[in-house]
């Protein structure tokens, strides 16, 4: 089976290579604990992988055989622009990778249609630097976020790698046009639809905004899901992550008694700095 790679070195050697392709995997974690990284650290380093490959190769090394990487990478967000996600970024990792990587990644602003039925004042999200284009788009694209979110998927997603920032920020659409029921079926949606486009789909879940039978509801929906938390030990916080549920990836793991990573975050992004098994 083919692999499409993470983008997180260790974690895809582990793996054979990364995601088994046309997964839908939720990355799921509390503020902080490095779920936002490590979508981060996916889109650049794919990428990365086509526009630079000696930057590449410094920050990441060699490619698995088994792994493929694909020819597009989407992010997509409901709430943010592309320059404030490129920022974003080089608060992440080195900006000799982001400077390189912003020209793979294909940004996507779904931020109008998410707040064109809110209360917030429309420069706020509009900006004052709108095009003309924009400003049409603002005043007269009257679809639900969930229309165009649907239809830029089904024209751009097949065989990329695709990053949505966030399924959480869905449940607090404006205007209560999206309900929970909404969200939950729009992951076996994607899940179903993935499977037929290949590629790979990243969803971004904030675990600290909703309950944990919501949270059960998507891992039981997607492909996969790696969850981040915050660890306690004596006087010291790690990041760790934990593969919660995995087709054709969580057996290949219990194989090796691996329970949990600890992660760290340095200029090549998000990485793992050890490993936990079952001794």
């Amino acid at each position: 089976m083919d692999r499409i790679p993470f983008g997180v070195a260790q974690l895809d050697s582990v793996l054979g290579g990364g995601a088994p392709e046309g997964s839908v995997v939720l990355i799921a974690g509390e503020s902080g604990a490095g779920a936002r990284e490590f979508i981060y650290t996916s889109a650049a380093m794919n990428a990365l992988s086509r526009v630079d490959e000696e930057t590449f190769d410094l920050y990441y090394g060699d490619l698995d055989d088994a792994a493929t990487v694909p020819p597009e990478v989407h992010y997509l967000s409901f709430t943010t622009d592309a320059d404030y996600l490129e920022r974003e970024l080089r608060y992440t990792m080195a900006d000799e990778i982001v400077d390189a990587a912003v020209d793979g990644i294909d940004f996507v602003d779904l931020s109008p249609e998410y707040f064109q039925l809110s209360s917030i004042p429309r420069e706020w999200y509009m900006g004052a630097t709108s095009t003309i284009h924009d400003l049409g788009r603002g005043a007269g694209n009257r679809d639900g976020v969930l229309s165009a979110f649907g239809e830029y998927l089904t024209d751009n997603a097949a065989d990329s790698l695709v990053v949505i920032d966030s399924i959480t920020d869905l449940i607090g659409a404006s205007g209560g046009e999206v309900e929970w029921e909404d969200v939950s079926m729009l992951v076996r949606g994607l899940a179903k639809a993935v499977h037929s486009w290949g590629g790979l789909l990243l969803a971004l879940v904030n675990t600290d905004t909703i309950t944990d039978r919501q949270l059960g509801q998507l891992v039981d929906g997607s492909s996969g899901t790696l969850q981040f938390s915050w660890e306690s030990g004596g006087s010291k916080r790690a990041r760790t992550m934990v593969v919660r549920e995995f087709r054709g990836v969580l057996s290949q793991l219990e194989s090796e008694n691996i329970v949990r990573f600890e992660t760290e975050i340095h200029d090549g992004g998000l990485d793992i700095s050890d490993v936990r098994k079952i001794r």
